[in-house]
């Protein structure tokens, strides 16, 4: 793992500490695009990956911090947010409202707050690891702090 982040990461990075989150971002040298590519450079289950999943739920954002194991289902998700319709994101959408790319979207940082369901499986975990703003950095951190850090409500998400 190098060390010289990108400036998206960097930003990030300054913003975990503010939040009190002491994980620290990592650039890997390939892409962590995909759940099981994060795994596979970490070194750890695919199922203590946080995948950040950017939704619309209705016309609002909806941001899943998801395990990377899950498939999320997108009907049950409608239900707790109480939208009628619930369907993942274009990448253009995407990079407009978190600042971020498919692959590296962190589960803060974003330009403004996006509403959050955290999936209850990834409590299981002494340590997680999430997307540190691109598709090619990661840090880790406790359920405990994604939690906190987000906002987020814990459900079943898949």
């Amino acid at each position: 793992m190098t060390e010289v982040l990108p400036e998206t990461s960097r930003q990030l990075q300054a913003t975990l500490a503010g939040l009190g989150c002491r994980g620290r971002i990592r650039q890997l040298p390939d892409s962590t695009h995909s759940a099981n590519d994060a795994a596979a450079a970490i070194g750890c289950a695919i199922d203590a990956i946080a995948s950040s999943l950017l939704f619309m739920a209705d016309d609002s954002p909806l941001l899943v911090m998801a395990s990377g194991a899950h498939r999320v289902d997108t009907d049950r998700v409608a239900q707790l947010v109480g939208a009628l319709k619930v369907r993942l994101a274009p990448a253009k959408t995407v990079a407009k409202i978190t600042g971020q790319v498919v692959g590296g979207v962190a589960p803060v940082g974003h330009p403004n707050p996006i509403r959050t369901l955290v999936d209850n499986t990834l409590e299981k975990w002494d340590e997680i690891w999430a997307a540190g703003g691109t598709p090619r950095t990661v840090f880790p951190l406790t359920f405990a702090e994604l939690v906190r850090i987000t906002g987020g409500q814990v459900c079943e998400v898949a």
